[in-house]
């Protein structure tokens, strides 16, 4: 079943024309990665496919419903949204703010019941930062701020994932938790769309792939057809070479 529909969608990049209109389906149980070089256009079409930015034509449209016609409330209890930086407002612990996933399902002044309270506490032991849940965030490292960003969406219980560099900041042995993550939600059932940088992250854990180029030109499809050099190559402007550890392509440059 598809619960994200891509309709001749074309995102609004200022100074650059129009490009290839995307359209594709995310299905549940699916993983995608976005690859694409910086200024391609990644960050953007993750914001209008969250409704943050409006698309120059085309249409996003979420378990049937076209995004226009949902209330952000209503999106925010389908889709979770992982930004690759984020910015804290105000001051708040760790639990205060996974504790933000819970918001779109509560009324004004609602407080949190034992059950979101205990759903925060799974999504914070997910990531390893339950022994952090009383400290500030604006405390935090980088990555373990990312770690929060991904236990807030988990808190949510989204049925899509869009993640920008879900890996960012994050030290290797994290990266891989936060992937095994993201691969498990697929594996219950929700749809997980992310951009990635590391080609070897994508070929590991992605079974579709969406290349944006930087001219506005995009394909996609499943991930193996999508993981050959001659495509790669020229999507990065880099020649790359092609390994095989334990059936799998990883790739290095040239």
């Amino acid at each position: 079943m598809a619960v994200l529909d891509i309709e001749h969608l074309v995102i609004d990049i200022p100074g650059r024309g129009d490009g290839d209109p995307l359209s594709l389906q995310v299905k549940s149980g699916q993983r995608w990665g976005v690859l694409g070089p910086n200024g391609a256009g990644k960050t953007t079409l993750l914001h209008t496919l969250a409704g943050l930015r409006a698309p120059r034509r085309g249409r996003v449209v979420l378990n049937g419903t076209p995004l226009t016609h949902l209330s952000r409330r209503e999106v925010a209890r389908q889709l979770a949204v992982v930004f690759q930086e984020r910015q804290d407002s105000f001051p708040a612990t760790v639990m205060e703010t996974v504790l933000i996933g819970r918001h779109p399902f509560l009324s004004a002044w609602q407080r949190e019941s034992a059950e979101d309270i205990h759903l925060a506490h799974e999504a914070l032991s997910a990531v390893s930062l339950t022994l952090l849940e009383d400290r500030l965030v604006s405390t935090l490292s980088g990555g373990e701020r990312q770690r929060v960003s991904i236990a807030t969406a988990l808190t949510q219980q989204p049925t899509i994932w869009l993640a920008d560099e879900p890996t960012n900041h994050l030290d290797l042995h994290h990266q891989v938790a936060v992937m095994a993550l993201l691969n498990q939600q697929a594996d219950n059932g929700a749809a997980v769309f992310m951009c990635l940088h590391d080609l070897n992250l994508a070929a590991r854990w992605c079974d579709h792939l969406l290349l944006l180029y930087p001219d506005g030109e995009c394909c996609s499809g499943p991930a193996e057809a999508m993981l050959v050099p001659e495509a790669l190559e020229r999507l990065y402007d880099q020649k790359l070479v092609v390994a095989h550890v334990n059936g799998a392509p990883v790739f290095v440059p040239g």
